[in-house]
């Protein structure tokens, strides 16, 4: 049974439909929905590196978290109250949301992608194929 769902978000309209997915299974199930984003700047060396300015690390810093206000919004729009919302950094989104699948014990990821094709992914690379790929949980994908 489903008690925990994962939804990575980016704030693109497949990751709002995502989104949206991930509230209905919630809903039909009783599970809690965790929205995710990856903050893939290097933190290491952002922190340390005096050509950093803290303007555009604000800036940043509101991207990721407009990303999350998306999809907290489509929740509570849609009268859902058991969710978080969370930012996992990474180098490499898919492997920072397998990872935070396998250490926060979710069941179920509910993702978007844009990719309709095989030479689309072939070319652009797919994040939500390599999370299927690699997740011990069962991957929704949602076009």
């Amino acid at each position: 049974m489903t008690q925990h769902i994962l939804c990575p978000t980016d704030g693109s309209y497949q990751a709002q439909h995502a989104a949206d997915c991930a509230v209905d299974l919630a809903k039909s199930t009783g599970a809690t929905v965790t929205f995710l984003t990856v903050d893939m700047r290097p933190q290491d060396r952002v922190r340390r590196r005096s050509f950093w300015r803290s303007d555009i690390g604000a800036s940043a810093d509101a991207q990721v978290a407009a990303q999350l206000n998306v999809a907290a919004e489509i929740a509570k729009d849609r009268a859902f109250n058991q969710f978080e919302c969370v930012v996992a950094a990474g180098s490499n989104a898919a492997d920072a949301i397998v990872a935070f699948a396998d250490a926060h014990q979710c069941d179920h990821i509910v993702m978007g992608t844009g990719i309709t094709s095989e030479f689309q992914r072939l070319i652009l690379g797919s994040v939500a194929a390599d999370v299927v790929s690699h997740a011990h949980c069962p991957v929704t994908v949602v076009h």
